[in-house]
């Protein structure tokens, strides 16, 4: 829909910069190498202060919000992602499905080198995925295959006609986080315009839409899950929840949290304080008895059992079509990979990779990345069991902890990585995954060399806002408003 002078004027939009964004987003889809860094960060800059400014000024007026973040990402439609190569193996994968080849069976190295081509533009599509990504298994689960299987069926002959489909499915996406997103924050009593820091974000423009990362189609599920949890579908929610881990895993870390939201007691524990304190019979209800706010309510154990297992079953279905012989080994090899062999924009992790190099100097990754899950492990168990997750605001919170907790350990963040911490902070009072998805961008530095290496002053910097921000959130503010 065409956005005319008319309703420039009537809805008093500042046509100017809407014109300045809607020119970057152009120059940023069709005209930007990611080797070319001044650019690229001059070009991110200026569409973050817009953005910024635009959520500020029309927070009250949500359809306009809404026009510009769609409207923006329709720039891309015709766009070949230029930040990431994921892409080319997403529709190798999709096409290999629709000709009946289990995708999860064998690398993109394996037909190549035998001098097969089983897919429209194999050549083309292994080239330009790279070595490393041709070289292991596919490591997308069963929805988000279904995902490339689609942009196989509608587009299976042309390259930009699959990124179209592929694109139009995550802009759906974003439809739908958009409208259970709104609905999630008025039960919870949330400004509305929050969703918008997510939305018209252009980090999430860029790298879902643009660069066709599938966090915005797991995400929409998540978001959905979470808005049944609260209206009391839980079974639903379990089945969408099992949704999502069947686009990414990632929401996989997040299923102990909710062992409290199910069992512990608490009168009022889906209720927020504002509700109970304005409604009218708030006098009536019974007085909370904090003695027994750590007994758990076992008649609710078998309620979180069935929820854990409709998440499990559904997960499991979508798997079973997949399975042969190899799968769990080839599929348990290619997600070892981002524990011990890659690398790329990580924090704590580089801290403790230089010290280890200080005792052996060599291979420390596969050392490192051999305890990193069971640091990870450990702080879900203390999470889930000694903070409190019985309200979907707490468990929200304990949600962005959790996953923060992981990507600041991590051996690798890419910078997409960060649309999930994104989205969970618009329902908490923290603004550090706002800050890092600016900050983010000072990883492509990488790109910008020809041996794609990482500049470790670059990243710190990047790390030193994000923790910077991190610090006082979580430490110093919270204690400054307890001291007050």
């Amino acid at each position: 829909m065409a956005l005319n002078s008319s309703f420039f004027k009537s809805y008093k939009i500042p046509s100017l910069l809407v014109l300045s964004s809607f020119l970057f987003y152009v120059s940023f889809a069709y005209d930007l190498k990611r080797t070319d860094f001044t650019k690229l960060i001059m070009l991110y800059t200026a569409l973050f202060f817009l953005f910024y400014k635009f959520v500020n000024i029309f927070k009250n007026d949500i359809r306009v919000l809404t026009l510009m973040a769609f409207g923006f990402r329709a720039i891309f439609i015709l766009a070949i992602p230029n930040l990431s190569q994921d892409f080319y193996r997403f529709i190798w994968d999709g096409r290999l499905l629709v000709e009946g080849i289990n995708p999860y069976a064998d690398t993109v190295e394996f037909f190549i080198q035998k001098g097969e081509f089983p897919v429209a533009h194999a050549q083309e599509l292994y080239l330009g995925m790279g070595e490393l990504n041709g070289n292991h298994f596919s490591n997308y689960p069963p929805v988000n295959q279904l995902c490339f299987a689609l942009a196989a069926l509608f587009a299976g002959k042309s390259i930009l006609g699959s990124t179209i489909i592929l694109r139009l499915i995550i802009i759906c996406a974003d439809f739908g986080t958009l409208y259970f997103g709104k609905k999630l924050l008025k039960r919870l009593e949330l400004p509305v315009y929050n969703i918008f820091w997510y939305i018209l974000n252009p980090f999430i423009i860029i790298e879902l839409t643009g660069n066709l990362h599938f966090e915005g189609v797991m995400i929409f599920f998540l978001v959905w899950s979470l808005y049944l949890l609260q209206s009391g579908k839980w079974l639903l929610s379990a089945f969408v929840l099992a949704l999502s881990v069947s686009v990414k895993l990632i929401p996989l870390m997040f299923l102990p949290l909710f062992y409290q939201w199910f069992t512990k007691q608490n009168i009022i524990a889906n209720i927020t304080k504002q509700t109970v304190f304005n409604s009218a019979f708030a006098s009536s209800l019974p007085p909370r008895n904090d003695d027994k706010k750590w007994i758990p309510d076992f008649k609710k154990l078998t309620k979180l059992i069935s929820f854990y297992l409709v998440i499990g079953f559904t997960t499991l279905l979508f798997f079973i079509p997949f399975y042969f012989s190899g799968f769990i080994n080839n599929y348990t090899k290619t997600i070892g990979l981002w524990f011990h062999q890659f690398e790329f924009n990580a924090s704590l992790y580089y801290i403790a990779r230089e010290i280890g190099y200080t005792f052996r100097g060599y291979n420390e990754i596969d050392a490192i990345g051999k305890i990193t899950p069971i640091i990870v492990i450990l702080f879900v168990i203390i999470l889930t069991f000694f903070r409190k997750n019985r309200t979907t605001i707490d468990l929200i919170t304990s949600m962005l902890l959790v996953l923060s907790f992981y990507y600041f350990t991590a051996t690798t963040v890419h910078p997409w990585y960060v649309a999930t911490l994104l989205i969970l902070s618009i329902f908490t009072t923290y603004k550090f995954p706002l800050v890092w998805s600016f900050a983010i961008i000072l990883s492509y530095l990488a790109y910008s060399n020809p041996n794609e290496t990482e500049n470790l002053w670059i990243i710190a910097l990047e790390y030193i806002i994000v923790y910077s921000v991190f610090i006082w959130e979580i430490f110093i503010k919270k204690a400054t408003i307890k001291a007050a």
